[in-house]
């Protein structure tokens, strides 16, 4: 028997429909919490094209908006070497990550 597991993403809207509250649950390690934003791409094999959900809350920062997408950036460059061992293009997507940071002055 395979095992099955979930993840849950759970999304408070207010009266204009615009996300007041986001939390998380995995059953897996039975862990939970609150986050200012969810970006989740999904890969649809039927139509070889990602579907994408981007939320964010009310409360998120434009500040914390970019150390997100630069986090995102990277995470990605290390999730795309991993798959796939192409050291040289990971880079390049790294170093364009620590560019944005620096034009975003996230770093100094």
């Amino acid at each position: 028997m395979s095992k099955k597991s979930e993840i849950k993403v759970k999304v408070e809207l207010d009266e204009n429909h615009v996300p007041e509250n986001l939390s998380w649950e995995a059953e897996d390690g039975n862990q939970k919490g609150d986050c200012g934003a969810v970006m989740m791409a999904m890969w649809e094999r039927a139509t070889k094209n990602v579907l994408r959900i981007d939320l964010w809350d009310k409360d998120m920062t434009t500040d914390e908006m970019k150390m997100m997408i630069h986090q995102s950036i990277i995470t990605m460059a290390d999730s795309f070497e991993r798959a796939t061992n192409e050291e040289k293009m990971a880079n390049e997507m790294r170093d364009f990550g620590h560019y944005f940071a620096s034009e975003m002055k996230l770093v100094d």
